[in-house]
């Protein structure tokens, strides 16, 4: 064998060891599975076609022609990668002020799937389980009654309930409690004493203790202030307040960075404005922008049901994160089974009939309620074009989202318009502009 020179085979060594080092560094410095770059993508790479999207960009930009939206930010990814992110018209229409990615929107009814999601990080910590009472974790609300219709004295007859309200009915609205929007018996009983309004939550759970329910528990499904309720359960079953074990346990994790309860004033001039229709059909702003109510500090009531604001991107992450089975890049916030739980249809066949829902939102067959969200367990038969199991909601200013894993689609969109009525039609259209655009789904 022929010899080789000490200082050879160590020079030799040290250039290994470098390389292998450098590797090293470079495999630690790659992205970590599924971590975010919101830099699109070409649309064919992941089987969209760039054409077909037009139609959607058509969609959307024929609302703010029509002047029916100030503006509009949209975001759609699949397989984690952003397709596109595209602004649309203004976030001020009497200043002129363009929609740009990083305007604040306020989220209303899409801050139930974040409340739902805080709720699964406690139940993955084995702080309740669907079947427990509700009462096991809020003693007031121990003696409910449920309203049985009114006695031939003018009164409300009230009857005990068949079996205590469970966890699972409360996160499904299928437990008997109301908005106080309607023009039942009920309802009427909530405007006067008046639970949303209350100085805390812990006054929000003493009225309602006081409050029928709207019938017996797992009857019905009624669009409700349950997720308010676990808002105060959150707080209960953490030691935190909801805006604090947001901000800890989703909001930093997931670098949602303007998403809380209320708007700080070094960002107030990205906050957009938020519009009604007049009676000639005209947008008018619902309150002056800098109104010191509208969003300005951090609430005594912070609303597990409607209270969150952020941006699009914010919204994105966190949808995006339930569209990964429950992690964003090296963060992970929930299991794949837990995100699976939460994303599945937890209502009877006895109440899909098409009887009870909130606008277009009618639950049917193949179209269900999970946990804070609805479902579509079975597309064909909800008449939808989303893959199976495709979860979403959506909030009172227009905006909405939805997570297809079938697909592995996400989809954010950011409007502020006051619950107009063709809302939940353009959030559904913008399913059908989405999908037809979907020409290779094996890619």
């Amino acid at each position: 064998m022929k010899n080789i020179p000490i200082a050879s085979v160590t020079a030799t060594m040290m250039a290994i060891l470098l390389v292998s080092a450098a590797t090293l560094t470079s495999v630690a410095q790659m992205p970590s599975h599924r971590s975010l770059d919101m830099t699109p993508v070409n649309p064919e790479s992941v089987g969209f076609s760039s054409e077909r999207l037009e139609r959607l960009h058509t969609l959307i930009q024929g609302e703010v022609d029509k002047k029916q939206l100030a503006g509009a930010v949209t975001i759609l990814a699949r397989h984690g990668k952003v397709v596109e992110y595209r602004t649309y018209g203004q976030r001020d229409l009497a200043s002129g002020a363009p929609i740009t990615k990083d305007v604040i929107f306020r989220d209303y009814s899409m801050t139930k799937p974040v409340t739902g999601v805080a709720m699964m990080i406690l139940f993955e910590e084995g702080k309740w389980l669907p079947s427990d009472p509700i009462s096991k974790y809020i003693p007031e609300f121990a003696q409910l009654k449920v309203f049985k219709g009114v006695g031939t004295d003018g009164k409300p007859i009230l009857v005990d309930p068949d079996h205590a309200p469970t966890m699972q009915e409360l996160m499904t609205h299928s437990a008997g409690f109301s908005y106080g929007s309607g023009h039942s018996v009920v309802d009427a009983m909530y405007q006067e004493k008046k639970p949303m309004q209350s100085s805390n939550l812990q006054g929000m759970i003493d009225k309602l203790a006081t409050l029928p329910l709207n019938y017996q528990p797992g009857k019905g499904w009624t669009y409700s202030l349950s997720m308010d309720v676990e808002g105060y359960l959150v707080e209960k079953l953490s030691g935190q307040t909801l805006p604090d074990f947001m901000r800890d346990h989703i909001f930093v994790p997931l670098d949602m960075k303007d998403a809380g309860f209320f708007v700080p004033q070094e960002k107030r001039s990205r906050f957009a404005t938020n519009y009604r229709a007049d009676p000639q059909g005209q947008l008018v702003p619902t309150e002056a922008a800098s109104a010191p109510t509208d969003y300005a500090s951090q609430p005594t009531t912070p609303s597990g049901g409607g209270g969150l604001v952020s941006t699009a991107e914010d919204y994105y992450r966190f949808a995006q994160m339930l569209g990964n089975g429950g992690e964003l890049g090296d963060k992970r916030v929930l299991a794949p089974a837990t995100v699976k739980l939460m994303a599945s249809n937890h209502l009877p066949v006895n109440l899909l009939t098409g009887e009870f829902g909130i606008g277009q939102h009618v639950m049917r067959p193949g179209f269900g309620y999970g946990f804070n969200c609805a479902v579509v367990f079975d597309p064909p038969e909800a008449s939808m074009p989303d893959g199976k199991g495709t979860f979403f909601w959506d909030g009172a200013a227009g905006t909405w989202f939805w997570v297809d894993p079938t697909n592995d689609i996400v989809f954010v969109s950011m409007i502020q318009r006051m619950l107009n009525p063709d809302n939940h039609t353009l959030q559904y259209r913008s399913h059908a502009t989405v999908y037809q655009a979907l020409v290779d789904p094996s890619k």
